[in-house]
């Protein structure tokens, strides 16, 4: 059989209704492959590796039952060169093939690696978008041209009316963009959570092999009940569940965190999108559908706030990734250079909310989006650690982490690293916040009202030396005027003792 063309998928490129699939050509060979290069660039969790090669292993299959030519590369597979550009040139000196093609990656390191490897390549080669995106890679710079900061919500305000989302004519549905004031609630004690769905699937030969290959992972795995969806229809079933169980009160608890359950009213399909399996038009359009056909039992202050995360926010982070990238990736704006605590890669402290957080992300490779932002995101801007090391530990830990949603999200939205492309402030709070929006608090071993005392919250003492600390760079901005009244009222005494306070905690990370 003759082979005239070479077509490379990467691991997150699993789009079933890209037009590549939709005709049948025997002479055309699909590429996949697991390598080396792609386990360790991270120290990644070991069910996010097991979850891609999953995920990629399966479609393979689809594809070949529907009758393509594919050609598969296991990560232990005794002529796999661990090395893009290598198989690429195994492959064309193999099969003959006069043209190679490839679906522009989402991360700018595979982008170069793939745009340097054609540039000196000698057979024919084309490129393709993935056809997920609702945006173009340079659409959102180009919306905001000329703009210091990028405002997401005149985003994704152009967003809704483009595709005519939660609209009435040119106006938004019920009067309002945007409900995110009404999204914002702790979940109460007695609140009765619904019965969760779970996956399972046996993937003990994928993780005995990665063990076998020597590839070092952070985190845990029941490699037997491995619990996120790894084909289509899995994420369909999990997106259906969520519909039907979970959106009636997402919105209300978006921000809610609790010890009682790692996702609470969260959709759990973020890798699933990630990897392509799932689209975004089709999953705000079948929310849309959801909301629209549930008579009132869900209200638009649910659905605008899920529609909202995923044509607003992920479209936006992915716009900022393009724009900004590859300077994007060095910016610290405050300077800071702390290491990250020990404890981030084990979950061995006595801070509870800090605990539950890391130990729920070893465990479940996940954890929603406040938790990252105002506890495990929060202690590291608080600390001061450097954004180098806050990115490799999001990059590493979660399964649905990519760099061109990571790095926005860390160095951006959680560090404010960039400076302030992303965020409009810093986003930093005291322990007051955390036991405000969560249960952690309840038998922690510091106590969230205290403030310089052995017991109290490492929290509140950071705060204000955060603030302290970054007066020269924070004190003219617009909405952190009322943080610096308040510290200028305390009084020098009660400030010595918080800076004091917080230098202590600061030489003692490690141990807390």
């Amino acid at each position: 059989m003759s082979i005239h063309t070479l077509r490379l998928i990467l691991g997150d490129q699993l789009n079933a209704a890209h037009s590549w699939f939709q005709e049948r050509d025997s002479g055309v060979l699909y590429l996949m492959a697991e390598m080396r290069q792609e386990t360790d660039y991270a120290r990644h969790h070991i069910q996010k590796v097991i979850g891609f090669f999953a995920a990629m292993r399966n479609f393979a299959d689809e594809l070949t039952n529907g009758g393509h030519q594919v050609r598969y590369v296991q990560l232990d597979d005794a002529d796999n060169p661990q090395s893009l550009p290598e198989l690429i040139d195994a492959e064309l000196t193999r099969t003959g093939a006069a043209r190679f093609e490839y679906q522009l990656p989402d991360e700018y390191r595979l982008d170069r690696i793939l745009a340097i490897y054609c540039e000196g390549l000698d057979t024919e080669f084309g490129t393709a978008t993935t056809e997920h995106f609702l945006t173009t890679r340079h659409e959102l710079k180009d919306f905001f041209a000329g703009k210091k900061q990028y405002l997401m919500e005149s985003f994704y305000r152009d967003m809704r009316k483009r595709f005519d989302l939660l609209m009435e004519g040119k106006k938004p549905l019920g009067g309002k963009w945007n409900y995110d004031a009404e999204n914002r609630k702790k979940l109460p004690t007695k609140h009765a959570l619904p019965e969760f769905l779970t996956l399972e699937s046996d993937q003990r030969e994928i993780a005995k092999m990665i063990a076998n290959e020597g590839v070092s992972t952070i985190g845990n795995v029941d490699a037997e009940r491995f619990a996120w969806p790894t084909d289509r229809a899995q994420s369909l079933q999990l997106l259906d569940w969520f519909l039907e169980h979970a959106l009636p009160l997402f919105g209300t608890y978006q921000d809610a965190m609790s010890e009682r359950h790692f996702s609470l009213y969260h959709s759990r399909i973020s890798f699933s999108m990630n990897v392509k399996l799932l689209s975004p038009l089709e999953v705000v359009e079948r929310a849309i559908e959801r909301f629209e056909a549930s008579e009132g039992e869900i209200s638009l202050a649910q659905i605008e706030g899920f529609v909202r995360q995923i044509i607003g926010w992920r479209e936006y982070m992915r716009g900022v990734y393009w724009a900004q990238m590859p300077g994007y990736a060095s910016l610290n704006h405050f300077g800071h250079k702390r290491r990250l605590p020990v404890w981030y890669w084990s979950g061995d402290t006595k801070m509870a909310c800090l605990k539950h957080a890391v130990s729920q992300s070893l465990d479940f490779a996940y954890a929603h989006h406040i938790q990252r932002l105002m506890v495990t995101g929060n202690f590291a801007l608080l600390a001061g650690i450097d954004p180098d090391e806050v990115d490799a530990w999001y990059l590493g830990i979660y399964i649905d982490a990519l760099e061109w949603v990571e790095i926005t999200n860390t160095r951006g939205m959680s560090q404010y690293a960039d400076g302030g492309i992303v965020g409009s402030k810093p986003y930093v709070s005291s322990g007051n916040y955390i036991h405000k929006m969560s249960d952690y608090c309840k038998g922690c071993s510091y106590d969230h009202k205290k403030k310089v005392t052995d017991d109290a919250c490492p929290f509140n003492s950071l705060y204000w030396h955060f603030y302290h600390r970054h007066r020269a760079r924070l004190e003219g901005h617009p909405r952190i005027g009322y943080a610096y009244r308040t510290w200028d009222k305390m009084g020098d005494e009660k400030q010595r003792a918080l800076l004091a306070h917080a230098e202590r905690t600061l030489s003692e990370l490690d141990s807390l």
